[in-house]
């Protein structure tokens, strides 16, 4: 019987998985699932604890949910191309099927791959449109190899015919004598954010029909409040695969709603980040568009960003809710991350490497193409834009609710005190233990403007 090998990476899920149906060839060929632990994933960074954390509930998840159709996932740890083509040897397998990813990480470990399995006699099959829902590269501007913009790209992305998803396989019969690794390690408790969320397709899937079913209708209205918290919170679970973006993209349009409309558009900004990154892939740690900016190097002001600590409630909201659940919500993104680059004049590149070391949805693509996009240095038709952290909390969290959740030295204020509370009596200020703020909005304004070029 032919046997081929379905290596999983960021797919970590049965339902509608192109690369898992493609080499059982819809349960019709015997099929080795494997993932491999390669510590090159850890040596480019990729490894912080509450991803890993979060890999190791989908990994868990994965096994008992092929466990149940007969196979079982095969663990690997090493370089994945030696543990691919070593499979490849002891099976005896025609094909390795493999959702294809663009990043730089991923084409080279693809290339590895590749060379590894032809040489042990098998052949490398990539299926596309898995990572996301039109793959980079599939839609493409007259004389470019991407778009630069994202309402253009949205036109010809909404365009392109979508596959319906599907199904898990209902069976799969898995070679019983292959070795196989322990699930990888999950980090301790004292590692991870304390409010992390549980990983895993079972998870993500309760996660999507909840969601789905109670707020999708009022998501164009209520997805940037902060407090009401009506946004998706799939990104992790996309991240990892655990959840299918055609799916999603599938259920929006069946939804056909304007709440439905706008949560696809997000799902095409996820797309489009990744077709930058696929066609420019030193933006992951380089400006896409300079705006030859002269960072300033604060190390104290740095960490007080870090901490939640620069006396700007909203900023300060945002961060800390980044510290306990290894996630934000994207209007506090936005904020926390204008604040460091535009009003504390800080590197982006810091920003989004603090960032990448707490969120369980850390993807390279959406994180620093994000950075960029607020920074100015991105695909943003106005760079210079700058949020006021105390106009976008009397706009989207007008009641102080998000602040008083994650700054609880506020908590007893109401708006709108809270939202400048160095506007409060000196006594007051002392005994709420609250900071002032580490500058003055309009002078960081004038500076930034100055930097820029900027008429006032």
């Amino acid at each position: 019987m032919t046997v081929r090998i379905c290596l999983f990476t960021r797919d970590l899920r049965l339902a509608d998985n192109p690369v898992l149906f493609a080499a059982s060839a819809g349960g019709r060929e015997a099929v080795v699932p494997v993932f491999v632990s390669d510590p090159a994933v850890a040596a480019a960074g990729f490894a912080a604890p509450n991803r890993l954390a979060f890999l190791h509930d989908c990994l868990a998840n994965l096994d008992g949910a092929l466990r149940e159709r007969g196979s079982r996932l095969v663990l690997r740890r090493g370089s994945a191309a030696e543990e691919v083509a070593r499979l490849v040897h002891d099976t005896g397998a025609s094909e390795v099927h493999l959702a294809a990813d663009h990043s730089a990480f991923a084409r080279a470990r693809e290339e590895r791959l590749r060379a590894a399995v032809g040489g042990a006699g098998a052949r490398l099959v990539t299926q596309e449109a898995v990572v996301t829902a039109v793959a980079p590269g599939a839609v493409t501007p007259t004389g470019s190899d991407h778009y630069a913009v994202f309402t253009p790209y949205l036109r010809r992305w909404s365009q392109v015919p979508q596959r319906r998803p599907l199904p898990p396989p209902r069976g799969l019969l898995t070679p019983a004598a292959l070795a196989s690794a322990p699930l990888p390690h999950r980090p301790p408790v004292d590692r991870l954010s304390p409010q992390l969320a549980k990983g895993g397709e079972s998870e993500a899937r309760a996660r999507m029909r909840r969601w789905l079913d109670g707020h999708l209708d009022d998501y164009e209205d209520e997805h940037d409040t902060l407090a009401n918290d009506l946004t998706s919170r799939f990104s992790p679970d996309l991240h990892f695969g655990s959840l299918s973006a055609t799916e999603l993209v599938h259920r929006a349009r069946t939804a056909a709603s304007p709440g439905a409309r706008a949560f696809e558009r997000q799902l095409a900004w996820r797309d489009f980040h990744h077709q930058v990154l696929a066609a420019r892939p030193d933006a992951a740690h380089a400006d896409y568009r300079s705006r030859h900016d002269r960072w300033r190097d604060d190390p104290a002001e740095l960490e007080a960003w870090r901490q939640g600590r620069t006396g700007y409630p909203l900023v300060d909201a945002g961060m800390r809710q980044l510290s306990a659940e290894g996630w934000m919500h994207n209007r506090a993104r936005m904020v926390t991350a204008s604040f460091l680059c535009k009003t504390l004049g800080l590197d982006w590149r810091e920003g989004a490497r603090h960032f990448l070391s707490l969120l369980v949805d850390g993807d390279v693509a959406n994180n620093q193409l994000n950075w960029q996009w607020v920074a100015g240095t991105g695909t943003d038709t106005r760079p210079n834009r700058v949020l006021n952290p105390v106009a976008q909390a009397k706009r989207y969290d007008p009641d102080g609710a998000y602040v008083r959740r994650w700054v609880p030295e506020l908590a007893r204020l109401s708006a709108p005190a809270i939202f400048e509370p160095w506007r409060l009596p000196s006594a007051l200020r002392a005994e709420l233990g609250y900071p002032a703020p580490l500058v003055a909005l309009d002078a960081a304004l004038a500076r930034f403007r100055a930097r820029r070029g900027v008429a006032a």
